[in-house]
C-alpha cells in the first residue's frame, strides 16, 4: 500500500476526530441544567437555613441539574444588620459553607454568604457569592457595588470587592454578581464608579447569575424586570436571577426570580410571595420566547405582601395568636381580614369596645365582619371604665372643657384593655393605624398606636379603601357600610375625620409628594394645592415624627416607608 495514501488518510482520521471532538464538546456545552432555589430564610436560623438548601439540592441532584442557585447572604438571612459583628454569626455562616461545599460533589452550588476580608485595610467582611463544586470552594465572587440608601445600609458592615472573574464549569464561563452588582448598567449610576458586568464582559461569560435580596415594594416588580432586561440588551446573554422570598420583621421579599433569555423576553418569572424551585436548560433559554410572567396588580400584590409579612412576623418569633380592636371602621377591618388570611380565624381574637359616642352601625359592622371572618369577638362597654378616669381626674380638670384629653382617655382605655388580654392569653396586639393618620399624627400614643407590628402603616387611607374591595372580590368580607360611610373615630358626638383633616383624596397626594417624592412645599405648593393646607400638614408630619419612633414595626410596601427607610430627627427645625 502506498505509504503516502496510509499518511493522508491517517491525516483525515486525525482531523475527523478533532473536528468531531469540536463539535461534541460546542454541542455537549449547550447542555446545563440550572435549578433556581428562591427560599424563604430566617436570619440567624442556620440550621434551619441549611436544612432548606440542602432539601432543594437533593431536589436538584433528583432532576439532574448541573448547577442550582441560591440568593444573597442565604446563609444567614437578610438583612443581619449588626449580627455581622459577632464572631460566632460568622463562624456559624462558615459552617453552613463547608456543609454545602460537602453537597456539591455531583452539583454546582453557588450561594450568598458572608466571608472575611483577609486584607487588613477595609471592612471586616466581603458580601460574597460563594461557586462550590467537586466537594470543594472554587471560587468566591465579592459584591461590589454596596447600596447605603433607603433601607440598605450595606457599606455599614461589607468591604466593595474589586476583582472581577469569571467562574469557569463544565466549558462554561458563568459571570457570578449580587444583587446590586447588575444596578449599574453601563455605569449611569451615579451612586458607583464602577459597573461589574462591564468589568466581566472581556472574559466572554456565557450567561449571568445574580444572588439577590431585593426587598418588595409594589413598584419592584416592574423595576426589577427593567433592570434585568437593561443588562440582557447591553450585554446580549441571558441571566438567571434569584430573590429570596418571606418577611423579615418589616421588609418583606417577594420572590420574583426571573430567568430572562439574550433575546430580552421573559423566559420565565417564579411565583411572588411563596418558595419555589424550578430547573431549566441553558439550551431552552437561549432559544427564548416568553414563558411565564407573573401578574403585577398593585393592591394584589400589597394584599399578599401583607399577609406574609403577618403570617412570617409570628411564625419565625414562634407566635401564634393575634388580638386588635374591631372599631367598625375600614382600618382594623382590613387589618383584621388579612391578620385572618394569615394566621387562621382560630388565631385571631378582637375586641368590640363601644362608648357613649360610638355608632350602633359601628358595632354591628364590627359584630358582621368578626362573623364573616369566622374570628372569636368579645364585647367590653369602656363608657364605665371612661367616666372613672374622668371621675378621678376632675377635681384636677376643673374649669377646663371636653378637649382631645378625653378622646385620648378613650383610646388609651382601650388600648389597655387590648394589652390585658394580650398579656393574658398570648395573643399579640396588631396596630391598625394607616399611613396617612400616622404621618400628621391623628392617633394616640399607648392607645390606638399600641401593639406588636403595625400592619397597614405603610398605607395611605386611600391605598386602604382599594384594599378592601379587593378583598370583596369574591363575595362581601367587609361590610360594604364600612367602607362607604364617612370614616370617624367616634371620640365625641358626631365626629368626622374631616373635622380636622382635609379629605383623604387631598391629604394622600400632598403627603405622598413629600414622604416619597421628597418635594419641599414650594414644589408641592406649585402643583397647584393651597399654601397655607401644605405647610400646616407638612408641620405635622414633622412634629409627629416622635410618635412614630414609638410604634411597632411597620410592614413595608412602599418604595419610602416610616422606620427604617426614612430617618428623620425628632427635634429638627425644618417646617415646623
Amino acid at each position: 500500500m502506498n505509504v503516502f495514501f496510509c499518511l493522508d488518510v491517517k491525516e483525515m482520521y486525525l482531523s475527523f476526530k478533532f473536528k468531531l471532538s469540536l463539535y461534541f464538546d460546542t454541542f455537549q456545552s449547550l447542555f446545563m441544567k440550572i435549578t433556581i432555589a428562591q427560599l424563604n430564610y430566617h436570619i440567624g436560623n442556620f440550621e434551619g437555613n441549611l436544612k432548606n438548601m440542602l432539601g432543594a439540592i437533593e431536589q436538584a441532584k433528583k432532576e439532574k441539574s448541573d448547577l442550582i442557585v441560591f440568593s444573597e447572604l442565604s446563609t444567614c438571612g437578610y438583612p443581619p444588620r449588626d449580627f455581622l459583628e459577632f464572631e460566632d454569626f460568622i463562624i456559624q455562616s462558615n459552617q453552613c459553607i463547608d456543609a454545602l461545599a460537602k453537597a456539591s460533589k455531583d452539583i454546582a452550588i453557588a450561594v450568598g454568604a458572608p466571608s472575611v476580608n483577609p486584607v487588613i485595610e477595609g471592612k471586616d467582611l466581603h458580601n460574597s457569592g460563594y461557586f462550590l463544586a467537586d466537594g470543594k470552594v472554587l471560587q468566591v465572587a465579592h459584591k461590589a457595588l454596596l447600596p447605603t440608601y433607603d433601607i440598605f445600609d450595606e457599606y455599614r458592615y461589607f468591604e466593595p470587592g474589586n476583582e472581577f472573574n469569571v467562574v469557569e464549569y463544565k466549558g462554561k464561563r458563568i459571570a457570578l454578581t449580587i444583587c446590586e452588582d447588575i444596578w449599574n448598567v453601563g455605569n449611569d449610576n451615579p451612586l458607583y464608579t464602577v459597573c461589574p458586568m462591564d468589568e466581566l464582559m472581556p472574559q466572554n461569560p456565557d450567561f449571568i447569575i445574580n444572588l439577590s435580596a431585593s426587598p418588595f415594594s409594589y413598584k419592584q416588580a416592574d423595576s426589577r424586570l427593567h433592570v434585568i432586561k437593561a443588562n440582557i440588551d447591553k450585554y446580549g446573554i441571558p441571566m438567571f436571577y434569584v430573590n429570596h422570598s418571606g418577611s423579615q420583621t418589616e421588609v418583606i421579599f417577594d420572590g420574583g426570580s426571573v430567568v430572562m433569555s439574550p433575546d430580552g423576553k421573559v423566559f420565565d418569572e417564579l411565583p411572588y410571595f411563596e418558595e419555589c424551585i424550578r430547573s431549566y436548560e441553558l439550551a431552552d433559554v437561549l432559544k427564548g420566547g416568553i414563558h411565564r410572567v407573573q401578574p403585577k396588580e398593585k393592591i394584589a400584590l400589597i394584599h399578599d405582601a401583607l399577609v406574609l409579612g403577618v403570617k412570617d412576623y409570628f411564625g419565625k418569633l414562634g407566635l401564634k395568636k393575634a388580638i386588635l380592636g374591631l372599631s367598625g371602621g375600614i382600618d382594623s377591618a382590613v387589618v383584621a381580614v388579612i391578620a385572618q388570611r394569615a394566621l387562621g380565624a382560630e388565631n385571631v381574637r378582637v375586641l368590640l369596645m363601644p362608648s357613649q359616642f360610638s355608632s350602633d352601625h359601628s358595632i354591628n359592622d364590627a359584630r358582621t365582619l368578626a362573623q364573616n371572618l369566622n374570628i372569636q369577638y368579645d364585647v367590653i362597654q369602656i363608657e364605665s371604665v371612661y367616666d372613672s378616669y374622668i371621675g378621678v381626674l376632675a377635681p384636677h380638670f376643673a374649669g377646663t372643657s371636653f378637649n382631645v384629653t378625653e378622646e385620648n382617655i378613650q383610646a388609651r382605655v382601650r388600648g389597655m384593655l387590648l394589652m390585658a388580654m394580650s398579656n393574658k392569653f398570648g395573643n399579640i396586639l396588631l396596630n391598625t393605624s394607616n399611613k396617612s393618620e400616622a404621618s400628621v399624627g391623628y392617633g394616640t400614643l399607648y392607645g390606638d398606636m399600641a401593639g406588636g407590628l403595625s400592619v397597614i402603616m405603610d398605607l395611605y387611607k386611600m391605598e386602604v379603601y382599594e384594599l378592601a374591595k379587593y378583598m370583596n372580590k369574591d363575595g362581601e368580607v367587609i361590610p360594604v357600610n364600612t367602607i362607604t360611610k364617612p370614616p370617624s373615630a367616634e371620640l365625641r358626638p358626631d365626629q368626622v375625620d374631616s373635622d380636622s383633616l382635609p379629605p383623604y383624596e387631598i391629604l394622600d397626594e400632598i403627603l405622598f409628594q413629600y414622604i416619597e417624592k421628597r418635594q419641599g412645599p414650594k414644589e408641592i405648593i406649585a402643583l397647584g394645592y393651597d399654601e397655607k393646607l401644605v405647610k400646616r400638614i407638612l408641620r405635622l408630619v414633622n412634629i409627629n415624627e416622635f410618635k412614630r419612633y414609638q410604634t411597632a414595626p411597620a410592614l413595608r410596601v412602599s418604595p419610602k416607608a416610616f422606620g427604617m427607610g426614612r430617618r428623620m430627627p425628632i427635634v429638627g427645625k425644618y417646617l415646623s
